[in-house]
């Protein structure tokens, strides 16, 4: 008997979704090793790789992506000026800053992040590419690609809300505790430009972010808030009108004092694995304000904050999130919402205006 040749099985690879990325890099070398590495994952394609800004926005307002690498060095309009209008023209692609400016603690990071990226990856020098970073480059690409629901493209249904966002009342809060990741540095800076000058509320912040970029980042918020902005230190006290940040090595955590409450540091363990982790926060700012106290989650990767939005809901207090369309990644506050525990889902320009309306009260 005349064995027959076995079907062609596919391969896994092939058939799972593809992320269509742009690459703007005016370097030749730099946009063919990029293509190959992306090429070489197989979960990706290149749309394009072009040298300037401006063929890149000719070519977003013909071509759908995913995901857009952007460079900043580059002759012309350089990648941070033009980042606004990547954005917009890119309809909800994820702009990936890759360049040699990028590194860990500088400003232009933060502006980066600021006006919009998604994230940022240090680019090596040309002699320098390979090995590790085409497999950093691969693990950015597959979480930016990746859907609150873990399916590319996939747009959950719109979650319950509780109660719903028309008609949310923020009487009597005392103080606004506001966690972020990706995509957070944008959200913060619109929500910050909604929040009247005359604002007293504290306001604390845990933005996931290494510890070298936290004095820059104290600095950014300082303008945007119009307040100041301090990074938390073991026992400072939380004072009317000003801003706290957590520390990127440490959790901000509250206590009670005799005349208000004062900030603790911790380096324990958080149910997220987040440094800092917005969870820890929330639990405590739930034990020490309880009903009086307001929660918002911004965009971000992962689930952190949504057990302490728990703590907080039990307490009486409202959590206010980020909504979908608005969001980097939706899955700090999607966690959140879906779970039932957000009082209002709204973009962060209206979070702050309803911040503001609240601290007026």
């Amino acid at each position: 008997m005349t064995s027959q040749p076995s079907p062609h099985l596919p391969d896994p690879a092939a058939s799972a979704p593809q992320g269509r990325v742009l690459i703007v890099d005016d370097s030749v070398v730099a946009r063919s090793v990029l293509t190959r590495m992306i090429e070489g994952t197989r979960r990706f394609q290149v749309a394009a790789a072009l040298g300037d800004v401006r063929a890149a926005l000719d070519f977003l307002g013909r071509v759908q992506v995913d995901i857009i690498l952007l460079d900043i060095a580059m002759p012309g309009i350089d990648g941070l000026t033009a980042l606004p209008d990547v954005v917009a023209a890119g309809q909800g692609a994820k702009v990936l800053i890759v360049s040699s400016s990028a590194d860990e603690g500088a400003a232009t990071t933060l502006q980066a992040l600021a006006l919009g990226a998604a994230d940022t990856l240090v680019k090596p020098g040309v002699g320098a590419f390979g090995g590790r970073f085409a497999e950093v480059l691969e693990d950015r690409l597959s979480r930016l690609l990746a859907a609150p629901g873990g399916q590319p493209g996939v747009v959950p249904a719109p979650p319950p809300l509780r109660p719903a966002s028309a008609g949310v009342q923020l009487d009597g809060i005392q103080v606004v505790a506001i966690g972020a990741s990706t995509g957070g540095i944008h959200a913060l800076s619109q929500l910050f430009r909604e929040i009247p000058a005359g604002f007293q509320l504290p306001i604390l912040v845990t933005q996931h972010l290494p510890p070298s970029f936290m004095g820059y980042f104290a600095a950014q918020l300082s303008v945007l808030g119009g307040r100041p902005c301090d990074v938390a230190e073991d026992r400072m006290r939380v004072r009317p009108g000003r801003i706290v940040i957590a520390p990127g090595e440490a959790h901000l955590k509250l206590v009670r004092t005799s005349d208000g409450a004062a900030i603790r540091l911790s380096t324990e363990w958080a149910r997220s694995g987040c440094m800092p982790s917005v969870d820890p926060m929330f639990d405590s700012v739930a034990e020490v304000f309880g009903a009086r106290a307001l929660g918002v989650v911004l965009s971000g990767m992962g689930r952190d904050g949504c057990e302490g939005a728990a703590r907080l809901v039990d307490a009486g207090a409202k959590v206010l999130v980020q909504d979908q369309a608005s969001s980097v990644v939706w899955g700090m506050p999607g966690a959140v919402a879906t779970a039932g525990r957000a009082s209002a889902v709204l973009p962060p320009d209206e979070i702050g205006r309803l911040i503001g309306r609240g601290g007026a009260r």
